[in-house]
């Protein structure tokens, strides 16, 4: 059997116990399979990037799978016939992470790898760096007359 963690998104008209009820339904269909089904994180409703089958909003939810293939299509399958599941994707893993995903763990513990959320770590590489003071570069003369820009002053008319 291989491992797999699969996440899928369901509207966000339903329950969290009609999700819930989703999840323990693709449990039995896996499980029917032979496979087994671990760590199961709902990360409750998020806001879609951009509208889904008219839904801005969705129920995201993790299953981290130990299961043959055959188990994996079939509920693949039933995933892509329910009007309630959005979108779903599945990886397959060599291994499943222990404790929380990072989608569960603290803020503050997540930003620490760094990001945008960092607001401290100082200058960053893509534009903002500090150039140092001007006398390193030398007087405005000694690098010769500056080009007028189109549409400046002094421009071609």
């Amino acid at each position: 059997m291989a491992l797999y963690e699969h996440v899928f998104l369901a509207r966000q008209d339903l329950s969290q116990q009609q999700v819930d009820t989703l999840v323990e339904q693709y449990k039995g269909v896996i499980e029917a399979a032979g496979g087994s089904v671990g760590r199961v994180e709902n990360w409750g409703l998020k806001s879609l990037t951009y509208r889904v089958k008219k839904n801005r909003k969705a129920y995201y939810t993790l299953m981290d799978l130990d299961t043959p293939p055959a188990g994996l299509n079939e509920m693949e399958r039933q995933m892509g016939l329910s009007e309630d599941i959005l979108r779903f994707i599945t990886i397959k893993v060599d291994q499943h992470e222990e404790g929380p995903s990072a989608m569960m763990q603290k803020r503050e513990e997540r930003s620490d790898r760094g990001g945008f959320g960092d607001r401290d770590r100082g200058p960053r590489s893509f534009g903002d760096r500090d150039r140092g003071p001007r006398e390193d570069r030398g007087p405005r003369e000694d690098r010769g007359p500056r080009r007028p820009r189109d549409g400046a002053e002094g421009g071609a008319e």
